[in-house]
């Protein structure tokens, strides 16, 4: 009998996953990585803060704008 349900089990994972059926991935949410670019870093030069986004990355620095950049 359980050897029926665990066949009955894996046929249907199969027939899931042939179908097209997407399982969970493991990692990070959109929503967590949506976080990621609206985190503040702070300019080296002025010390305002910026999102990821926004600003300019030189040499593993982050700057607000062309301004502040060396």
């Amino acid at each position: 009998m359980l050897i029926k349900i665990l066949f009955f089990a894996v046929v249907g994972l199969l027939i899931y996953k042939f179908f097209g059926g997407k399982f969970p991935k493991m990692g990070r949410s959109p929503q967590e990585k949506k976080l990621e670019d609206d985190t503040l870093v702070e300019c080296e030069t002025c010390h305002t803060y910026v999102t990821v986004k926004e600003s300019i990355i030189v040499n593993g620095k982050y700057y607000c704008s062309r301004e502040c950049t060396p």
